[in-house]
């Protein structure tokens, strides 16, 4: 092989290296996810099967979409039902482990716990995707799926129990009119823009009943936020 013609196939073999890796640098990995929003609720409402079947669900999604290296957990806060001095409840800010957090895309959400529940945390319709790095319907988008499921004040712990209302829908058991969850907008947005209830991504309203229904009608459909605890 002449001179040239070396330079041509070194050359060639330069630009398939840069094809390749342009090609892998654009593709998704969702082995560094490590958090999402449901692409599916289980379909019983507010009934996720508790805490531990929450978990799975997301176990379950993540695997699906090749992040099943990491353990997952809801952002799911529970309610003590012995009274004001049980104290058997979760806090959802210490079931996700310590942090970082990012999308299926890469994009940070937060570097640790204390950031995701302040100003900084960067949970918003544009960086809040499913597991399959899709984009989750708005407020201004129908169907509305803009309320997620978490139970949770805006720091991430747990309502009072009994004989405050139900905000966990039963600790995330019914699936019927009775009882209420609390939800966040994923969106962070509300028909009050500058009110921060309004635009809080953990704890903005409460559903309409534990049912499906109920549930949609308030803008929502029984998604919630998974985080990779490790």
């Amino acid at each position: 092989m002449t001179m040239k013609g070396m330079r041509q196939t070194s050359a060639l073999l330069a630009g398939c290296v840069l094809a390749l890796a342009g090609c892998a640098g654009m593709e998704s990995s969702g082995g560094d996810m490590t958090f999402f929003v449901t692409s599916t609720g289980p379909g019983k409402g507010g009934d996720l099967g508790g805490l531990e079947g929450a978990d799975k669900h997301c176990q379950s999604l993540a695997e699906a979409a090749g992040a099943g290296k990491h353990t997952w957990r809801a952002y799911l806060s529970t309610q003590a039902t012995g009274g004001l001095s049980d104290p058997k409840f979760v806090n959802a800010r210490d079931r996700i482990g310590p942090g970082p957090w990012h999308n299926a895309k890469g994009v940070l959400i937060a570097r640790n716990v204390e950031e995701l529940h302040s100003p900084a945390a960067n949970v918003k319709k544009e960086t809040t995707l499913d597991e399959k790095g899709r984009l989750v319907n708005g407020r201004t988008e129908q169907p509305n799926m803009h309320d997620m499921l978490t139970g949770s004040r805006p720091d991430g712990t747990a309502f009072p129990g009994q004989p405050f209302p139900d905000m966990t829908c039963g600790n995330w058991t019914k699936s019927g009119t009775e009882g209420s969850a609390m939800t966040g907008h994923h969106d962070a947005a509300g028909p009050l823009p500058s009110t921060p209830w309004a635009t809080s991504w953990n704890s903005s309203h409460p559903t309409r009943g534990c049912d499906p229904e109920g549930i949609k009608s308030t803008g929502g459909n029984g998604l919630f936020y998974c985080f990779a605890e490790k």
